[in-house]
């Protein structure tokens, strides 16, 4: 059975051919996301290292194009060189040597920030590297006058003036990615925002964008049942709208529900949905079974990688071109395996 096999090898790379999807994973072309360059295993850390991460050297490599950046380096502090901290108003921090707290080198970072990031506009994400003063996006260390941290914690120089320009660009750390739940997230919202952009350089009109919003509501559904709801009425009367308008409102309340992290309920409540086009098309045991394996997912007995192998097949079984549409089915590639541990 299907069923066993998906729990055997715990991935929906499964060899029968019948399952395989031509969507995300026939993307031709590597998408474009940012990253520290030490992550790169580039040497270009205070001390002359780097913190080379496998993850995105041997998997997300893969699949993602990576535009590496260093802005210690690219705004001259050399490698070696003092290693500096962050200082002052957690809000608005400054960027000094640690062993020189008057040689501030704040300046010369977002002189680099205003330079660079003009040229990252064909981005799709962004990945940091933790806890650096330049390029840390969470609970970087602030220091007070006393030489003891701030409670507030600060963002990376570099890190806060890139989330300023792009607000809604996908972007994470290397250490949280770690995290199953975190970097299924990150990379469902570095697709999405890859399609969106491939979308509008064929030209958005009112009919491409209800098509977008139909491949993608239960993925939305997923992550925020209320937005699912809430960009559903926003589209009804797209037609009367401009398009340009409509779609940028969109994309922004889009990007911001994928922002939520969808939890094993609301995967349950999509995975529900998406069963109940099959009510008329399945044997009484199929049901069954199809049933018993939402719940089994739904207690945290199986990964949601079974589930959605299984629906994947009986859809295969029995064509539904607009849920065989459905980016939710396979919203990355399944090489990825981000499923087998949620």
């Amino acid at each position: 059975m299907l069923y066993n096999m998906a729990c055997q090898y715990g991935s929906a790379q499964l060899v029968d051919h019948e399952v395989k999807r031509r969507d995300m994973s026939n993307t031709p072309d590597k998408i474009k996301v940012g990253i520290s360059s030490c992550l790169l295993g580039q040497e270009v850390r205070y001390n002359g290292g780097h913190k080379h991460s496998e993850l995105c050297t041997k998997e997300l490599a893969q699949y993602f194009e990576f535009v590496a950046t260093c802005p210690e380096l690219g705004a001259g502090l050399g490698v070696p060189r003092p290693a500096i901290r962050l200082i002052g108003d957690p809000n608005v921090p400054r960027a000094v040597r640690s062993d020189d707290t008057g040689y501030d080198v704040t300046d010369k970072l977002q002189q680099f920030a205003e330079q660079r990031i003009p040229h990252l506009h064909d981005l799709s994400g962004y990945i940091f590297i933790k806890n650096s003063p330049s390029c840390g996006l969470f609970r970087v260390k602030v220091y007070q006058d006393n030489g003891y941290p701030h409670q507030q914690p600060g963002r990376g120089v570099f890190a806060a003036a890139l989330t300023q320009a792009m607000p809604l660009l996908p972007v994470e750390e290397d250490g949280r990615l770690q995290d199953p739940v975190l970097r299924e997230n990150f990379i469902t919202r570095v697709f999405a925002w890859h399609n969106w952009h491939e979308l509008l350089k064929q030209g958005l009109t009112p009919a491409a964008l209800i098509n977008f919003h139909s491949r993608y509501k239960y993925t939305v559904m997923a992550h925020s049942p209320q937005e699912y709801q809430a960009l559903g009425r926003m589209l009804a009367d797209a037609g009367k709208h401009d398009p340009q308008i409509l779609g940028a409102e969109y994309f922004t309340r889009l990007m911001q529900s994928l922002q939520q992290l969808a939890t094993r309920k609301t995967h349950t409540n999509v995975l529900m949905h998406l069963q109940g086009y099959l009510k008329q098309k399945l044997e009484a045991k199929e049901k069954e079974h199809m049933t018993a394996v939402i719940d089994q997912y739904r207690k945290g007995i199986l990964p949601l990688v079974v589930p959605v192998t299984l629906l994947r097949h009986h859809f295969h079984q029995h064509h539904d071109p607009y849920i065989e549409r459905q980016s939710y089915l396979q919203p990355y590639p399944d090489e990825l395996r981000l499923r087998n541990l949620l």
